[in-house]
């Protein structure tokens, strides 16, 4: 049997979990369902997002990218010794 929740929360909080439950492809009911069944089950409450990377992480990936594509990325390393040897050269 399904059953009605009515709550109050400010019309922009609102807007912008509908687009990010829009952007992975899930109704926002499905999400407040799964948030009530996870915590009437532990009750705990656990908030978490979909991480997305810093500019300075952005830019350290392209920068790794760019070095492979040039063939000047050090490694795969067969074995932990030397590994560190190219560290320490």
């Amino acid at each position: 049997m399904k059953t009605i929740v009515n709550i109050k929360t400010d019309r922009m909080v609102k807007l912008a979990a509908k687009r990010a439950a829009e952007e992975i492809g899930v109704p926002l009911g499905t999400i407040i369902n799964a948030f009530l069944r996870k915590f009437a089950r532990e009750k705990t409450i656990t908030f978490s997002a979909i991480p997305q990377p810093s500019e300075y992480l952005r830019q350290t990936i392209a920068e790794a990218e760019r070095e492979l594509a040039e063939n000047k990325a050090a490694g795969p390393f067969s074995s932990i010794a030397k590994l560190r040897a190219d560290l320490e050269s």
